[in-house]
């Protein structure tokens, strides 16, 4: 769908849905007091009437004691938040170099400028090939005729350096901070039983070479200026049909960790994170089983979700089991030919106020951008990935999952913790506070009717309206 030209002027707040057993769940209104505002600011995506991703300052209206009240708590304090945004496949890599130079820059800083952009201040990338590469290939592919490499003389990070590292290097030039996070999505073949990119399982006398593996990545890409902050082990490793692929049970996962990975990382003072599981949350005992090892458990910073499958509640169990571990949300795809309007109260009430309010600390997209006729992909590899931007030389066109994670990654920035809220019916909500001491506001209307609702904050009382399937990011 061709979108609006993005409005970029000041920060928002959106709402969230989705509760942790942990949240203010309340949904009695407080009564507002007299106090209020002249004016609300905030930012909008409304479909229905073609505002996508615009500021606006609107007239502070009466309360209202019969309307649904959301009460802000910012005495009460969840996780810390790294930041949102999507995934850097080499696909899109080679989307974004094909650009002439002034549109690449431009399209970068509307990116990652959290000022004159929206401000997307987290990246994952995938550790050799994902399937939105031309080809499967990893960094240790052998010649013919050599079937090991346990000194991993052959690896080499030279197709990165194509095009996937020099579009790191310019967006770390905008966003020096941002954080970046590596995931395969199959080791080198000749480490796995089957020999071939699709599915097998990592071969258990190739658990050292493939600990080793991962040290040498994280520092060749040290070396080219790029600080890998987390790698998860295994892309999907409960999906063993795509390619590349890897099947990993959770007891794979935890010997891995526990004799090979965790102790490597450690001799080699090696300070990225650790992170287990990176799939749906239809199966949170798969981490948990994990964490359940205390010999495992000490390498492990904590664990990501997709969610393809099983509901993003379920995410909250692994922290209840496990509160000193971190959780991540690390991708949601939009599928080709549908509408921003079929796609965002969904992502918006599951992917940023569900992922937020069951304590991830981050949330992102799959991915940064496709082409015209979604192509790069391998042979089995996703043909209807929709990425948030669809380049056409250097024509732009947003897409949804642009406007999805606009809503947070401009406001919300690194640094900032989410706050309480009660859960009010119809309009699902988060916020936060920033490091400005600004509270941020997200509120999704998932009524078929506009609705003028209430806002207290530290005794005062805000009112404002908003449209049927329309989300706002209000600052406060």
């Amino acid at each position: 769908m061709k979108s609006t030209i993005v409005s970029f002027l000041l920060l928002a707040t959106i709402s969230c849905s989705s509760k942790s057993k942990n949240d203010s769940d309340t949904t009695t209104p407080t009564t507002p007091t007299t106090q209020q505002k002249d004016s609300l600011t905030y930012w909008v995506t409304d479909p229905s009437n073609n505002l996508l991703f615009l500021k606006r300052t609107v007239a502070q209206q009466t309360t209202d004691n019969s309307k649904g009240t959301i009460t802000i708590d910012p005495s009460t304090t969840y996780q810390t938040i790294d930041g949102f945004g999507f995934s850097l496949t080499g696909g899109s890599a080679q989307h974004i170099a094909g650009m002439s130079t002034a549109s690449r820059q431009a399209f970068l800083n509307e990116m990652f400028d959290s000022t004159n952009g929206i401000g997307v201040s987290y990246l994952r990338i995938s550790i050799g090939a994902s399937d939105l590469d031309a080809t499967p290939f990893s960094y240790d592919d052998l010649p013919s005729g050599v079937t090991s490499d346990n000194s991993l003389q052959y690896f080499s990070i030279s197709k990165d350096q194509q095009t996937l590292i020099p579009i790191l290097k310019q967006i770390l030039q905008i966003n020096p901070n941002i954080k970046i996070m590596g995931s395969p999505w199959s080791p080198p073949i000749w480490m796995k039983d089957n020999n071939n990119s699709i599915g097998g399982s990592l071969k258990t006398d190739c658990y050292d070479v493939y600990a080793r593996y991962f040290v040498k990545y994280i520092q060749a890409m040290k070396s080219e200026g790029i600080n890998i902050d987390a790698i998860t082990i295994q892309n999907e490793p409960l999906n063993p049909a795509n390619n590349p692929s890897l099947s990993m049970t959770a007891a794979q996962q935890l010997a891995f960790v526990k004799t090979a990975l965790g102790p490597t990382f450690q001799s080699n003072n090696i300070q990225t994170k650790i992170v287990l599981y990176d799939h749906n949350a239809d199966h949170p005992e798969y981490p948990t089983t994990v964490l359940s090892d205390a010999d495992a458990a000490k390498y492990i910073d904590g664990s990501a979700f997709h969610l393809y499958g099983g509901s993003i509640d379920a995410i909250s169990t692994v922290h209840d089991q496990y509160p000193q571990k971190n959780l991540y949300f690390t991708e949601q795809w939009v599928q080709a030919n549908t509408s921003i309007s079929d796609n965002l109260s969904w992502h918006i009430e599951n992917i940023i106020i569900g992922s937020m309010r069951n304590w991830c600390r981050n949330a992102l997209e799959w991915n940064i951008s496709s082409n015209t006729t979604l192509t790069p992909h391998t042979s089995g590899g996703c043909t209807e990935c929709l990425g948030a931007v669809t380049i056409n030389g250097d024509n732009l066109n947003r897409n949804a999952a642009y406007y999805i994670i606009a809503q947070a990654s401009k406001l919300v920035r690194p640094g900032s913790v989410r706050i309480a809220t009660n859960t009010v019916t119809n309009l699902p909500n988060v916020a936060f506070k920033r490091n400005d001491g600004k509270i941020i506001l997200i509120v999704l209307n998932k009524s078929a009717q506009s609705s003028v609702f209430n806002i207290t904050l530290n005794g005062k009382t805000f009112a404002t309206t908003i449209n049927p399937g329309s989300v706002q990011s209000i600052i406060l």
